[in-house]
């Protein structure tokens, strides 16, 4: 049996309250985190928080969630596809015991996207609640615990399945108990929907190892996770894309403005959670192929009540309207996939490139900008990441559509990929890795 230490003890609460995780490893010194979605990007704590700050906060790259976790997840995500692409097609052969199409799957889905998303969660909960972030050692070492997620995963033939899928796992297990320790601490109750939801995602994670191991089929563990981001999407999305739309319009003339979070979108998302686990149970089902219409007709009518038509000046804004657009088409593609037959990796793309990394690079570039103390402005670097990142997703979900194109366009669609994240790494890194300035 192989054994991986980290040499630090995660310790989860603040003066007085302190719980140990113990992974194979220990890790020193998390703080807190708390409450729940508006003031996600830009917000600062207070001095007295701040004095209270361990001295490895001077290191600019550990001094708050964003940094890591953005620079890594867009490194990987350039990075794997480089890789999977000549994987694919027989060129490399990669030592894991993921087939070529579950380790794509799985290391876009719980690699890629789950550091974005722990990124942007470690950094908003504290601006939410004003306790302490993790930074420092502890970040440095939950970095590190994805890391070596990472490299499990591609030494998985070599290792073992089962010590893959807990190394791997045990990064999100530790960001699960720490979001959720610190809702609970906070007595911010309402916000446990999203430690709910990060749960179901590292379920799974959990899944998907079970049934990839020996080159097995991926299907239920994808689905979970796929659902498990998507009800993610909906919920931050349906806070942060009306809110920003809002500020923005307010300084602009007089116009239709975007409509608040309320009922109607509780009972969208209410609608997509049934469409979604109703998926996951009968994935062939006619039924479920007319509630996934539904949904996808409920997401048209969610998207136009935000005003995102007035947005297109304000490439920032107006980016995040169009992620939000690939909801509602991965739903009728899905459910058009059921019911007529077309294939069901034209709705997955459409979800998993066109509305999660559309939306995380969108939020990715939003808040570096905020953080690091600069303008929020779109400058030419920003301009190709957006235009290269949806059309990643418009020539995969064509791939998907028109099978005498897809190895042309499957190979399109990776190169303006890695164009996306390269652009990502080399605009946002420097500002990733270097002290906040003053705002422009």
């Amino acid at each position: 049996m192989v054994a991986i230490r980290l040499p630090y003890v995660l310790r989860i609460g603040d003066r007085g309250t302190k719980a140990n995780l113990i992974i194979f490893c220990t890790v020193n010194d998390v703080g807190s985190f708390g409450n729940m979605l508006k003031g996600a990007i830009g917000s600062k704590m207070d001095v007295e928080a701040r004095s209270r700050m361990p001295a490895l906060e001077s290191t600019v790259l550990f001094s708050y969630g964003f940094r890591p976790f953005f620079l890594l997840s867009g490194i990987f995500a350039a990075l794997a596809i480089a890789i999977w692409i000549p994987e694919f097609y027989g060129d490399i052969t990669v030592r894991t015991a993921f087939s070529p199409i579950a380790w794509h799957a799985h290391e876009m889905l719980y690699g890629y996207l789950s550091a974005a998303m722990v990124g942007f969660l470690l950094t908003a909960v504290p601006n939410w609640t004003g306790r302490l972030p993790v930074r420092g050692l502890s970040l440095a070492a939950l970095a590190g615990l994805w890391l070596l997620g990472r490299i499990a995963i591609l030494a998985s033939d070599l290792t073992g399945w089962l010590l893959a899928m807990v190394v791997d796992c045990s990064f999100l297990f530790v960001v699960l108990v720490v979001i959720a320790r610190e809702i609970v601490a906070g007595k911010n109750l309402k916000s446990l929907k999203v430690a709910v939801l990060v749960s179901v995602v590292l379920v799974g994670n959990i899944v998907f190892h079970m049934e990839a191991r020996n080159h097995g089929p991926i299907e239920n563990g994808m689905r979970i996770g796929i659902a498990g981001m998507m009800l993610l999407v909906m919920v931050i999305g349906g806070r942060i894309i009306p809110s920003f739309t809002q500020n923005w319009l307010a300084r602009q003339p007089a116009g239709r403005m975007p409509v608040a979070f309320n009922r109607f979108d509780v009972v969208i998302i209410a609608v997509s959670a049934i469409a979604l686990l109703g998926w996951i149970i009968l994935p062939d089902n006619i039924t479920i192929g007319e509630v996934l219409v539904a949904a996808g007709v409920l997401h048209f009518l969610r998207l136009a009540r935000w005003a995102g038509d007035r947005t297109w000046s304000d490439r920032l804004v107006f980016i995040l309207h169009i992620a939000y657009l690939f909801v509602p088409i991965g739903f009728l593609l899905l459910a058009a996939s059921i019911l007529f037959g077309i294939p069901q990796s034209a709705a997955i793309h459409a979800w998993t490139i066109g509305a999660m990394a559309t939306l995380t690079l969108a939020v990715m570039t939003r808040a570096t900008l905020g953080h690091t103390g600069r303008s929020l402005q779109a400058n030419f670097g920003t301009h190709v990441v957006y235009a290269a990142i949806v059309a990643a997703a418009i020539t995969r979900v064509s791939a998907a559509l028109f099978s005498t194109q897809t190895d042309v366009l499957l190979r399109l669609s990776a190169l303006v990929w890695i164009v996306a994240f390269v652009t990502f790494v080399l605009v946002y890194g420097p500002m990733l890795v270097r002290p906040k300035v003053s705002a422009k």
